[in-house]
Order: structure tokens, then sequence, then C-alpha cells
């Protein structure tokens, strides 16, 4: 299992979030799930707002393009990135967090 699915139009992610983190940042896994910390503390919504700013800055998308689709008041998050699929990809391998992903993911996430 991989921490990403894709999907005609962007990707959905796996998402562990540490809220009130010292350095914002991705990685690594925790779990099968992506690390994202953010500095922002978990109350009305700013955690989540952080992490959408993240992913937003990450792999250069609008903020808009980005949301939180599940676990909105958790740390366990499915994240929705819209977006051209093969452009997500590639960003988030410049970024160094998809060679964490099991091969076999990689392979399942693959259009057929």
């Amino acid at each position: 299992m991989s921490f990403f699915r894709a999907f005609d139009g962007g990707l959905d992610l796996l998402i562990w979030v540490a809220p009130r983190a010292s350095r914002p940042g991705l990685g690594p896994l925790h779990g099968e799930r992506l690390r994202a910390a953010v500095s922002a503390p978990p109350v009305d919504g700013a955690a989540n707002e952080a992490l959408r700013e993240l992913f937003a800055e990450a792999l250069s998308v609008p903020r808009g393009a980005v949301s939180i689709v599940q676990g909105a008041t958790g740390r366990n998050k499915t994240v929705r990135v819209s977006g051209e699929t093969s452009a997500l990809l590639a960003r988030l391998k410049s970024l160094g967090v998809l060679a964490q992903a099991t091969p076999e993911a990689d392979r399942s996430s693959r259009k057929r």
C-alpha cells in the first residue's frame, strides 16, 4: 500500500498531520501515511488551512486545488489535490517523498 492514489484529474494523499511543529514540511512516512508537519495549532481549522497551504506550495497548485476530503478533525486525513496527475506525481518525485512509496504501490497507481 502507498500513501497516494492516482486518478484521472488528481491525487488522493493519505496524510498523518503533526500540528504545532517547529519546522513545517513533508515526510517521512508515518506507518502507511505521509507525515505532514504544520506550525499551526489544531484549533478552529488552523492546522487544516496550514496543511492546504503546505501542499499547494509543495505541489505548485492553487490552494483551491487542495481539499481535505476525510478526517477534518483528526490527525489521519485524506487530502485531494486536483490537477494533471502526471505533473503532480513528478512534483512529488522531485520532492523526494515519492521514493518512500513501495514499488508495488507505484505499479497499482498507474492507469491500465
